[in-house]
């Protein structure tokens, strides 16, 4: 069947007998999140909790030494350094923690040594220079989420900041399944994207940087193609790996029956198209070797459609039958047999 756009219609039949007639191979999905600045591995934010040791010398405000006479009648003065560490101090939803003889101080939004000059400032008032150190206990601010299809869920801590998505899955253990049958979805503020797990292992987006607070989830959603017609078996078919080809796709669904199946009439259904909503069917004919090579380098897509006709379907009324069928919400069979027997009488019938 020749190339051919029915008049006021919109679906299009190719006959797949060139490279011209093989459509590019779908692109990755396109990255659409936004990309932060970089931000220091120590910022200190809601939800972390910090142990803060303060150090001390001579009078110490939190040890309760007080200054006492000595046996000469002089003032007693302990000049060793005491280290006293704080209960717990977990960062509030405001960013705020309670020092004793300070009170609430702003620490959203500042590194460790920042926090400690804010914490030895504040006491200098009251104790001969203190020094302040902090260990965060628990770290929140500077984490992800992972879940969904991953050996290990739950928060992990960002250690440098440069981790890449694929560095996350790896930390957390690994995928569970495979890699081509899983979708990453990345939440990063108001804004989702998806993408398919092998193009972020080792595909095109494998340095894509993780940044703290983002939310990693694995789906389990394989790409899919459908099998109808003359032919061994229909049903649903997920693909055997990331990228499948029109003839991987016919050798895994059995290929035409030998009884009823006619090689010449093999017929792919898909919404093509810059928005991927413009139907077309491509037809190849097995019958002739060049198809086969062709059929090598035509990239199946998630949702396609393969149908494999009986031995007469190559007669134009049998593909209107599966066209109605299969893009009837568009266009029903009846208006395409219309078009057949009004244009050059080709309008056979079995």
């Amino acid at each position: 069947m020749s190339d051919a756009e029915f008049a006021g219609l919109d679906i299009e039949i190719v006959t797949v007998d060139s490279l011209a007639a093989v459509p590019s191979a779908v692109a990755p999905i396109e990255w659409q999140l936004p990309e932060l600045v970089a931000r220091p591995t120590d910022l200190i934010g809601p939800g972390d909790v910090l142990s803060i040791t303060i150090f001390e010398a001579g009078v110490s405000l939190f040890s309760g030494d007080t200054v006492t006479p000595s046996a000469t009648g002089g003032i007693g003065f302990d000049p060793s350094v005491k280290a006293q560490t704080l209960p717990p101090r977990r960062v509030d939803d405001f960013g705020y923690i309670d020092i004793p003889y300070v009170g609430r101080l702003s620490v959203q939004g500042g590194t460790v040594v920042e926090v400690e000059e804010q914490i030895r400032r504040a006491l200098s008032n009251f104790s001969q220079d203190p020094q302040v150190l902090i260990n965060r206990t628990q770290v929140i601010e500077n984490s992800v989420i992972v879940g969904g299809e991953i050996a290990r869920p739950g928060r992990l801590v960002l250690d440098t900041n440069r981790e890449s998505l694929s560095d996350i899955v790896a930390l957390a253990g690994g995928y569970r399944g495979e890699a081509h049958e899983l979708v990453l979805q990345v939440e990063r503020g108001e804004s989702v994207a998806q993408l398919r797990l092998g193009d972020v292992m080792s595909g095109p987006y494998r340095n894509l940087r993780a940044f703290p607070g983002d939310r990693l989830t694995i789906l389990d959603e394989p790409l899919m193609f459908s099998v109808l017609g003359a032919t061994g078996r229909v049903q649903q078919m997920p693909f055997q790996r990331e990228r499948m080809t029109v003839i991987e796709a016919i050798a895994l669904a059995g290929g035409p029956s030998d009884a009823t199946g006619d090689p010449g009439a093999v017929f792919l259904f898909r919404y093509a198209g810059p928005d991927g909503t413009e139907p077309t069917v491509y037809h190849f004919n097995l019958l002739e070797a060049p198809t086969y090579f062709l059929a090598q380098q035509f990239a199946m897509r998630d949702d396609d459609v393969l149908y494999f006709g009986n031995a007469a379907s190559n007669q134009p009324r049998k593909l209107i039958q599966a066209i109605g069928q299969l893009f009837g919400p568009i266009v029903t069979a009846t208006t395409l047999a219309n078009s057949f027997d009004n244009g050059d009488g080709n309008n056979t019938e079995n």
